[in-house]
C-alpha cells in the first residue's frame, strides 16, 4: 500500500466518522470525497459500507451504560426497557427487509455520483421545511417513543438508501414530524444506527468476501479505525449543538455543498 492511498483512506475515514451522525449524509460525502481524491477502494463498494461500522462502534462505547441497562431491563421484563428495545427493533425492520430486497439496486446508485448533490439539495430543503413547521415536542426521551412513531421513523430511514439523503437526517426529521424533541430525535437515530449499520456491514461482507484481498482488507481496517476515532469526537458536541441551535445550519450546508458538487460533477 503506497503512502498516497494510505492518506486518502485516512481522509475518507475522517469524513465518515465526522458526518455519520450529522444530517448531511456520510455516504454522500464519502462518494464525493472519492471523486475528488480519485480513490479506488475494494470492489463492490464494500469499503464505503463497512467503515461506517467504525462510527457505530463509537456510539456503542459512548452509550454503553444505556445499552447494558436496556439489555438487563429487558431480561428483567421492565416496561421502560421493553418499550425502548421494541421501538428500536420496529424502526430497524423496514430497512432490514427493503435493504435485502433492493441490495443490488442500492449498490448501483453508489456508482452514480450525480444522485448525491441532488439528494443533498432536496434533503436540505426538507430539513428547513420540517424545522419551520415542527410542532411543540411531545416526546422528550428515547424511552417515551412508541411503536407507531418508531415504525414511521423506520420507513423514513429507508429513504437513506438513496446516496446523499442521509440516514441520520431522514430518521431525525421523521422523529421531528412525530413531535420528538431535537436531542431525543438525534439520540434515537444513534441507537437505530447500531442494528441498521451492523446488519448492513455483515450482509455486505457476506456478499463481497471473495472479492477482498489483503490490500482491500487493510484499507477497510484503516478506514474503520479512523471513522471510530473521529466519531468519538463528534457525537456529544453534535447533541449539544442541535439542542441549542436546531438543524438549520446543516440544511444550508447541504444546499451549498450540493450546489458546489453539482457544478463540479458537470464541469469535470
Amino acid at each position: 500500500m503506497d503512502l498516497a492511498l494510505l492518506l486518502k483512506t485516512i481522509v475518507i475515514g475522517i469524513v465518515e466518522g465526522v458526518t455519520e451522525f450529522l444530517p448531511v449524509s456520510s455516504t454522500g460525502h464519502i462518494l464525493l470525497a472519492e471523486e475528488v481524491l480519485h480513490f479506488e477502494g475494494p470492489q463492490g463498494k464494500v469499503f464505503e459500507i463497512v467503515i461506517q461500522a467504525g462510527a457505530i462502534l463509537a456510539v456503542c462505547l459512548l452509550y454503553w451504560r444505556k445499552i447494558l441497562a436496556t439489555v438487563g431491563g429487558v431480561m428483567r421484563r421492565e416496561p421502560t426497557s421493553i418499550r425502548f428495545a421494541t421501538a428500536v427493533i420496529v424502526a430497524f425492520l423496514p430497512a432490514a427487509v427493503i435493504g435485502v430486497l433492493l441490495h443490488k439496486y442500492i449498490k448501483m446508485m453508489l456508482d452514480t455520483p450525480m444522485v448525491v448533490p441532488i439528494a443533498f439539495i432536496v434533503g436540505g430543503i426538507a430539513i428547513l421545511v420540517i424545522e419551520h413547521y415542527a410542532q411543540r415536542p411531545r416526546i422528550k426521551s428515547v424511552d417515551e417513543i412508541d411503536w407507531k412513531t418508531a415504525l414511521f421513523i423506520g420507513f423514513c430511514q429507508c429513504l437513506a438508501m438513496i446516496p446523499g439523503v442521509s440516514r441520520s437526517g431522514a430518521t431525525i426529521m421523521g422523529a421531528r414530524v412525530f413531535r420528538v424533541d431535537r436531542a431525543t430525535s438525534a439520540e434515537f437515530s444513534f441507537f437505530l444506527a447500531i442494528p441498521t449499520m451492523l446488519g448492513a456491514t455483515v450482509y455486505d461482507l457476506y456478499k463481497n468476501w471473495k472479492t477482498l484481498d489483503w490490500q482491500g482488507g487493510g484499507l477497510i481496517a484503516i478506514g474503520f479505525v479512523v471513522a471510530f476515532l473521529s466519531a468519538l469526537v463528534v457525537v456529544k458536541p453534535f447533541l449539544r449543538f442541535v439542542s441549542r441551535h436546531g438543524f438549520g445550519v446543516f440544511a444550508w450546508y447541504r444546499i451549498a455543498v450540493g450546489a458546489l458538487a453539482l457544478v463540479f460533477l458537470v464541469m469535470r
